[in-house]
Formats: C-alpha cells, sequence, structure tokens
C-alpha cells in the first residue's frame, strides 16, 4: 500500500483532509463557544425580566431562575445605571473575564483554545450587549467547567465527521486514481515487459489508448522509441546477414583473385611495349583487389586491422588513384587533376589512404556523370601546422540535404541512386584509424569539397 502510487495518494489525501478540517476545526469551535455564551447572556436578560416586573421575588423563584440561566449572577445597566438584577452565592474566584462586545475573529479562536487547554476555569465572567436594545450592558458569571464540556462535546464530533468525511473523499479519490492513472499505467508497464520479451516483433509495440493528455503523451514517445528500436534491430540482422554473405563472396573472390595474380607474373615476360606498360597496373590493381578481400574478412571478423603507418610519397599515390579512376570515366567529359607538391611524403598506411582517396574520387565522378555535363576534380594537399591536408574537390551538383544529415552513416549517407552509402563511411572509418578526421569542408550547387587530416605525430 506505502509503496504503490494509489496507495500514497490514499495516505496524502487523507492527511490533506485531516489538515483542512483542523484548519476549519478552530474557527468552528470559536463559533460554538461564541454561540454558547450568547445564549447563556440572552437566558440571562430574559431571568432579569421578573425581577423588572416585580422588585421583590422570593428567594426559591431566584434561584430557579439563575438555574434555567446556568448563571451565578446577572448584572444589567441601564440609563447608564449599573444594578445587580440576580444573584446566588459564588464557589470561587473569577477565574477569567471574556467581553463578546466587538470582539474579533481572532480574539474569539484564541479564548476558545484557551478555553479547552485550560480546566481551572471554575468561574468566569462574560460580558455582551442585551437583546432587543434592552439596556447598554449585560455581565453574567457563570461556570465555566459545563462551556468547557460542550466544547470538547463538540470538538470530538467535529473530528468524527471530519474523519469519515477524509475517509470517504480518500477513497472516492483512491477508485479514480486506479481508474484513471493506475490502471494505464500498469497497462504502459505490461506493454513494456511485454515488448522486452520480443522487441523485434512489430506487433507488440504499443498502440496508445489513453484518454489523459499526458499520459497519451507518454505512450506516443514510447510508440515512436520502440518503432525506432524495432527498424534498428532489423537493419542489424540485415546487416549481420550481409556481412555474412559479404565475407563468404570475399573468401571466394580473393581465391578468384589469387589465380589472376599468378597469370600476371608470366603476362610482365611478354615483350609487347603496351603489355610492359600495362601490366605493373594490373599486377598493383589485383594486389589490392586482393588485400581489400582480406580486409573484408577481417571486418566481418570484427577484426579491423590497424593501419601500417609508413612515410610515402602522397603525390605517386595520387597519380595511381587517378590513373586507376580514367579507365573508368570512359566518354564521359570529366577531368582529373592533382596539385601535390613532388617530394610531400606522409606518415600513414598506403593502401589505405589509397582506398579513401579512390572512394573520394569515385564518388564524385559518378555525382558528375550524373548530372551529363563536363566536370572536374582535384586532389590536394597542404601543410598545416600539426596535420597533412589533403581536399578532393568536385564542380558537381553538391549534397542533398538528405544526404548532409546522414553524410558518414553506413547505408543511410548515399547520394546516387542504387548506391550503398557505405563509401564516405568507410573514408572516415579509415581517417580515425590514422587518428585523423574527414569532414565535409563545403557543398553548394558549383560543386563539393571534402577535408581529410591526418596527424603529423612523430615522423622519425
Amino acid at each position: 500500500m506505502v509503496n504503490s502510487l494509489s496507495g500514497r495518494f490514499l495516505i496524502l489525501t487523507i492527511i490533506f483532509v485531516m489538515v483542512a478540517e483542523v484548519l476549519i476545526f478552530v474557527p468552528s469551535v470559536a463559533r460554538f463557544r461564541e454561540d454558547y455564551l450568547l445564549a447563556r447572556l440572552e437566558r440571562a436578560q430574559i431571568a432579569s425580566l421578573a425581577l423588572l416586573a416585580d422588585d421583590m421575588i422570593e428567594p426559591e423563584l431566584e434561584k430557579e431562575l439563575l438555574d434555567n440561566a446556568g448563571v451565578f449572577n446577572v448584572v444589567l445597566r441601564r440609563d447608564e445605571i449599573r444594578q445587580l438584577m440576580l444573584s446566588s452565592p459564588i464557589p470561587g474566584e473569577v477565574a477569567q473575564t471574556f467581553d463578546l462586545r466587538d470582539a474579533t475573529a481572532w480574539v474569539l479562536m484564541r479564548d476558545a483554545i484557551l478555553c479547552l487547554v485550560d480546566s481551572d476555569w471554575t468561574v468566569i465572567r462574560v460580558i455582551g450587549d442585551p437583546f432587543r436594545d434592552g439596556g447598554e450592558l449585560i455581565e453574567v458569571t457563570m461556570d465555566g467547567g459545563p462551556l468547557r464540556a460542550a466544547m470538547i462535546d463538540y470538538g470530538l464530533r467535529i473530528l468524527l465527521l471530519s474523519a469519515a468525511i477524509s475517509i470517504i473523499t480518500a477513497g472516492l479519490l483512491f477508485l479514480a486514481v486506479r481508474s484513471l492513472l493506475v490502471k494505464p499505467i500498469k497497462g504502459v508497464v505490461g506493454h513494456i515487459q511485454t515488448y522486452a520479451q520480443a522487441p523485434e516483433d512489430a506487433r507488440r509495440i504499443i498502440k496508445p489508448s489513453a484518454s489523459v493528455r499526458e499520459l497519451r503523451e507518454a505512450e506516443e514517445s514510447l510508440q515512436s522509441l520502440q518503432t525506432q528500436l524495432t527498424q534498428a534491430l532489423r537493419q542489424k540482422d540485415r546487416l549481420a546477414q550481409l556481412g555474412g554473405a559479404v565475407a563468404r563472396v570475399s573468401h571466394d573472390l580473393r581465391n578468384i583473385l589469387t589465380s589472376a595474380q599468378l597469370f600476371t607474373d608470366r603476362i610482365e615476360m611478354s615483350e609487347d611495349p603496351v603489355v610492359q606498360r600495362m601490366a605493373p597496373k594490373l599486377v598493383n590493381s589485383i594486389t589490392r583487389a586482393v588485400s581489400l578481400c582480406e580486409s573484408t574478412l577481417a571486418f566481418g571478423r570484427a577484426e579491423e586491422p590497424a593501419p601500417v603507418m609508413t612515410l610515402f610519397n602522397l603525390a605517386e599515390l595520387t597519380n595511381e588513384v587517378l590513373e586507376a579512376e580514367r579507365l573508368a570515366i570512359g566518354e564521359a567529359d570529366v577531368s582529373l587533376s592533382e596539385d601535390i607538391p613532388a617530394g610531400l611524403m606522409v606518415r600513414g598506411d598506403p593502401e589505405q589512404i589509397y582506398r579513401a582517396l579512390s572512394n573520394m574520387v569515385r564518388n564524385a565522378r559518378q555525382a558528375i556523370v550524373a548530372t551529363t555535363q563536363p566536370g572536374e576534380i582535384n586532389i590536394a594537399a597542404r601543410i598545416e601546422e600539426t596535420d597533412w591536408v589533403i581536399t578532393v574537390t568536385d564542380t558537381g551538383p553538391g549534397l542533398p540535404p538528405k544526404a548532409r544529415d546522414h553524410l558518414f552513416q553506413p547505408f543511410q549517407g548515399g547520394v546516387r541512386k542504387g548506391g550503398s552509402g557505405l563509401g564516405l563511411a568507410i573514408v572516415a572509418e579509415l581517417a580515425r584509424g590514422h587518428g585523423g578526421s574527414l569532414k565535409l569542408a563545403r557543398t553548394d550547387d558549383t560543386g563539393t569539397c571534402f577535408e581529410i587530416r591526418l596527424p603529423m605525430g612523430d615522423v622519425g
């Protein structure tokens, strides 16, 4: 009960209602006391009328009138003359005097609390205004015990009534909270538990049904989260399956390329000048293809090898990239150029840098060819304080907004229809492996520029 939402709400409701009743209790008791004393004053004034009708009354009648009024004596002031109308022996000294004329609410509540707390007030004096203009002032002396007993009895009845109201109110609120909040919340918790058992099952995604606005917003947010998670898990499964398929294909392709590598040894023995000129490029291409297959297999095992760092001539590597890409240009009007100092030496893994530049140049070439307009691709490099900076710039159509939002995310940053979206993701991963970074420097309708930064580190 204490640890449940509805139980705590029930307890808090009872506490708050009781606090409210306590705040009401003090004014109520003060009002009861005032009415009690005013009633005694009225009875005393009525009893004094017998003396006004006849100056002399029998002692027995006087005692009966005082007993009926519940007072010891009555003093009435008329025409500025203070007169003892009725009297009887007083059992003790007057302990306290209360003046009800023009008494404020604060004074009445204070006197009521004092009356409840102090049980030693056996005789009290009460002063008030006579009823129906029966004089200027009426004063009575009375026993304070019956007043205190009546106030305690009234207070107990008020407390019992407050307790009953608190229990009924709390019970109704308890049922309302269970129906409007606790039950829907338990339903949401049940949906979460059911979904957690099989998050790939889209049928387990919650369907918002709450009528309370805040709870419905929570259900809608949970639905959105579960939908995204289910899609991500499905994509993860597909990627895992794709990774297995790629690994098998790469394994077989590596074997085929290894066989082709054996034939290139005989081609290099040819005396044909054209063959002698093209054979080294063919050997290098097949070697890189074998290396790529082996890297793909390693990636499928989640064991991407670290780059083998060495100093290499960036200009020579760039020329190899551009020569290989020129073979794929065909009849398209795309020019390739480089602006790299001939003696610039860069520290990195030449095979991985080759893959990175090849991916970026291929992406740029495909973007330009798709426009059927002439274009240019340029690879440049410069040295800054702590980095080598390689830029790949093209005059293509620029990147669309969708591609910019998921630029370096696998299978999501593709620009070309039918593309996999892996190219830039691979380049970004290779740059991070070198301790560097890949960023989009500029893109608009005049072209795009990517920037690879490689830290210099210790080149000795």
